[in-house]
């Protein structure tokens, strides 16, 4: 996938239109809470007031927390500035943060926190006239406790669709393990010290390959008209994907959705959240990594998200190849129900896909094939889910039917090489996430 940064080239435009503005709405609770809609606008430092946006609320980025970070038990991030770099799906004129210390074992106090457009790609400094100080509850500060959240404030700033945009937090005491996401295949920003609103990244001289605390960036706007969930495992994920190149699948469908909307096709405006975690189950929790499995954090990462019309569910295949038994589909298609059934209660369309190949893989056995198998003629039988993508029959090799074909595998013959991210993308029909929940299946 290439990247197209016209949203770059435009911003000096954009952001002349645009008076700066901090918006008074303020949430810190507990995963799963969903956001309010309206706000109001009070003056906060570098945002004089002024109605920020009108439209609609999407999540136009998200990932979820998947874990402590190693390393970080006794110091977490005390006495520095984390810079995420992130990637829009779509664009806004107002835009909010979620922070998470789901895994600190403190209370994270956040004093400073900083949004603004990239200057470049892969880039930790900021565009002119982009940098825009966060406020929670009109202050600056705010005490995230241990296992919550926390909702900034919406400032007014504009937010290209397919841009870089840059998240900066300073934290002058340890909360204990930082909350992370492990594979962000994108280089995220340290640098010793407060810094959040160093426009050149000049003081960032560590790079690293994971986001810390943040988990969303919504945005208010015309472009999109809710939010679509890509719940899923390391093939969501992305993990063998080119790092800094936004090649995931549902980075690629994102580029659909707004390439059909250009030309006017009735398709969803939606803005894409990946909440892919390399490892995770339909049933299972994580010992290790993996994070909690699909049953215990749909709320959290998919419900929970900012108007969330439909979600995406690819997982299945490490209930197979991590159960040191051989997996039961039927308990497997029984939890995948149970997702859609929890989803459809909340309004939510659920879309599913079928198991890939993992045929050469060390895990495979002639018996997990057999139980992949059961487990795809029951998602194609049309009983589990209100629409089915056919991830198995994009990548599958047609001589081998087991395995996926060579230039659609990363090389380890389970994960996707960037053309198989693209080719799961186009196996989607737009069309089919279109729709409210199916009221009973």
């Amino acid at each position: 996938m290439t990247r197209h940064r016209g949203g770059y080239a435009l911003l000096s435009a954009l952001v002349a239109v645009i008076v700066a503005v901090s918006a008074g709405i303020y949430a810190a609770a507990d995963a799963g809470t969903a956001r309010p809609d309206t706000f109001a606008a009070p003056p906060a430092p570098h945002n004089p007031a002024q109605p920020a946006s009108t439209g609609v609320w999407a999540t136009t980025w998200a990932a979820a927390p998947d874990g402590a970070e190693p390393g970080t038990e006794t110091l977490g991030t005390a006495g520095r500035t984390v810079r995420n770099l992130v990637h829009t799906s779509v664009g806004g004129t107002g835009a909010r943060i979620t922070l998470s210390n789901l895994y600190g074992t403190r209370p994270l106090t956040v004093t400073h926190a900083t949004l603004a457009v990239a200057a470049a790609d892969d880039s930790p400094a900021a565009a002119a006239g982009t940098l825009r100080r966060l406020t929670f509850g009109g202050v600056t500060t705010v005490v995230v406790a241990p296992g919550g959240q926390a909702v900034s404030d919406t400032v007014a700033v504009a937010l290209p669709a397919d841009s870089d945009v840059l998240v900066s937090v300073y934290t002058p005491t340890s909360a204990g393990p930082v909350t992370f996401h492990r594979h962000a295949r994108q280089t995220g920003f340290t640098a010793d010290g407060e810094h959040t609103e160093d426009v050149t990244g000049t003081a960032f001289t560590a790079a690293g390959t994971h986001w810390r605390y943040l988990t969303a960036l919504d945005v208010l706007g015309p472009e999109a008209d809710g939010t679509l969930v890509a719940l899923g495992d390391s093939i969501t994920d992305g993990i063998t994907a080119t790092e800094g190149a936004d090649r995931r699948w549902p980075d690629i469908l994102a580029e659909r959705l707004r390439a059909a909307a250009a030309t006017g096709a009735d398709v969803p405006r939606y803005g894409v959240a990946n909440e892919g975690i390399s490892g995770n189950q339909v049933l299972a929790d994580g010992r290790e990594r993996g994070g909690p499995s699909g049953l215990s954090r749909l709320d959290r990462d998919v419900l929970g998200r900012t108007n969330v019309k439909v979600v995406v569910i690819d997982l299945g295949v490490n209930d197979i190849l991590r159960n040191r038994r051989l997996a039961d589909p039927d308990a497997i298609v029984t939890g995948l129900r149970a997702l859609v059934e929890r989803a459809h209660a909340r309004g939510v369309r659920a879309v599913g896909t079928t198991l890939t190949p993992f045929g050469g893989h060390r895990g495979y056995s002639g018996a997990r094939e057999a139980v992949r198998q059961q487990v795809n003629a029951a998602i194609r039988d049309g009983g589990v889910f209100d629409a089915v993508v056919d991830f198995d029959k994009a990548l599958r090799d047609p001589y081998d039917p087991r395995s996926l074909r060579p230039e659609y595998d990363s090389g380890d013959r389970l994960h996707p090489s960037d053309l198989g991210y693209r080719k799961l993308a186009e196996a989607i029909d737009l069309t089919d996430l279109k729709g409210s929940a199916t009221a009973a299946l």
